[in-house]
């Protein structure tokens, strides 16, 4: 079982994280514009913010390791349309479907795992898979890089279909199935796909407002949509028997800040790695190939690994708010750096304020992971955890769609104002870096506010490997 779930959360992870590389190459090959393409990274965090708790229920009712088993297949599938695609909507079509599979295989695996042992025997399995989970998550990109320059970008999907199909068999015939029988049967379907209505237009008016203008009658449409959509989502919560998200939880003011903290988290890094990765590969900027965009987020990457057997010791010492808020003030100090860039830069200019933003967020990332599990009871923790990994995927959509649409916005406008395109783009991420510093001390605000709010204890095992999922580990 920890063989299956740890290979399989590995390979979720580094498929996400090397998709961003993997963009210029896509895009010359099936001839779409990068910016359209930027709807495989948006449409994957969106899927897998509506899924992620639905497929975890799924699990617990109709069995975790056939819903496991479901999701290896469809990451299989989805891998195969997106290889075999020739066209950017059957890239973006098969990142959705590939949403849906992600979720599904990273919330029963993890479900799997904890019913699987107990004890200190859990701890070390839960820890080992949020280690996989992380060392997939840096390694993304450089494996992605190297592929694309092996086989094509195509031959990154084609072993991931590989590896997951092998752990179809391995699951198989060495986990045993197991469900909740506690658990209410009904599933909120009708809250999944509200979550869909709030955040799909949503989405769009963010990464379209500039060209429709933010005024327009397009624009306004998707906000209104959005909003009358989150309504019907506080209507449906109330009412079903098992819902998504359990209203009164919200209630729990360390829980709603941890889950913010872990938003803003999850969306600064997904568009810092958007936005860089792009800005290393453009001809007018850097012109690396996909594999010397990987080698040169390997920094940050490695800051990252590097932090974390650090966080928690620290996090004991100083105290879980402290701890968050002086990791969102090293990301923001180093988002503050990269507002000052120029086309004058060479890529030694970028490693300090990467490694601090890296580490900034990895070291408020584990004690909010903590404080979103150790802030409820025992038979709250499935829900908590649920909602904080959504909060992962909605932080990433809407993050990497601001930020690119600031970018793309500013680049645009230079350039029309007369500007090489090397300054234009320089300009655009300054100002999307600003961006991501403001939600940086945003962050460390939110810290402040909640410092008089306390969690019940430090949850170790979700502060050690929460580097890319919060834990379950009571």
């Amino acid at each position: 079982m920890l063989l299956a779930a740890c290979v399989s959360a590995l390979v979720v992870n580094a498929n996400t994280s090397a998709v961003t590389i993997l963009l210029p190459a896509i895009s010359d090959d099936v001839g779409t514009p990068v910016e359209q393409l930027q709807w495989a990274v948006t449409g994957y965090m969106l899927v897998g913010a509506a899924v992620i708790v639905t497929s975890g229920a799924l699990g617990d009712v109709l069995g975790r390791r056939r819903v496991f088993v479901a999701g290896l297949a469809l990451f299989v599938a989805s891998c195969v349309l997106i290889a075999l695609s020739r066209q950017g909507a059957g890239v973006i079509a098969g990142r959705m479907i590939q949403g849906a599979a992600g979720s599904t295989i990273l919330a029963c695996g993890m479900s799997l795992l904890s019913v699987a042992s107990s004890g200190a025997a859990q701890m070390r399995a839960i820890t080992l898979w949020g280690a996989a989970s992380a060392a997939g998550a840096a390694a993304g990109p450089l494996v992605g890089g190297v592929l694309v320059d092996a086989t094509g970008w195509q031959g990154l999907f084609w072993i991931d279909a590989a590896i997951a199909a092998a752990c179809v068999p391995l699951t198989l015939s060495t986990v045993k199935e197991s469900r909740d029988p506690h658990r209410p049967r009904s599933i909120d379907l009708a809250g999944t796909a509200l979550i869909a209505v709030v955040l799909v237009p949503l989405v769009l008016a963010l990464s379209e407002g500039s060209d429709w203008g933010w005024l327009s009658a397009a624009t306004l449409v998707c906000l209104a949509v959005s909003v009358a959509g989150a309504f019907a989502f506080v209507a449906v919560e109330r009412r079903v028997k098992a819902p998504i998200v359990d209203l009164r939880l919200l209630r729990n003011i360390v829980l709603v800040g941890a889950t913010l903290a872990i938003l803003l988290v999850a969306g600064a890094i997904n568009a810092l790695m958007y936005l860089l990765s792009l800005y290393f590969q453009n001809p007018s900027a850097f012109g690396m190939s996909a594999l010397e965009a990987g080698l040169a987020t390997l920094p940050a990457a490695a800051a990252m690994i590097a932090i974390t057997p650090v966080i928690t010791p620290l996090a004991v010492r100083i105290g879980p708010g402290r701890a968050v808020a002086l990791g969102f003030a090293l990301a923001a100090a180093g988002f503050a750096v990269l507002v000052f860039v120029t086309e004058s830069w060479t890529y030694l200019g970028f490693v300090a304020p990467l490694v601090a933003i890296a580490v900034g967020l990895g070291l408020a990332n584990g004690p909010a992971s903590s404080a979103s599990t150790a802030a409820v009871s025992a038979d709250e923790v499935g829900q908590a955890s649920g909602i904080s990994n959504m909060a992962r995927y909605i932080g990433g959509s809407l993050a990497v769609a601001a930020a690119a649409t600031v970018s793309t916005a500013v680049t645009d406008t230079r350039r029309a104002e007369g500007d090489p395109a090397d300054v234009a783009l320089a300009a655009g991420l300054s100002r999307a870096s600003l961006l991501l510093a403001i939600v940086s001390v945003g962050g460390v605000v939110l810290a402040v506010l909640l410092r008089r709010h306390r969690a019940r204890s430090l949850d170790r095992a979700a502060a050690a490997a929460g580097a890319v999922h919060t834990i379950p580990s009571r």
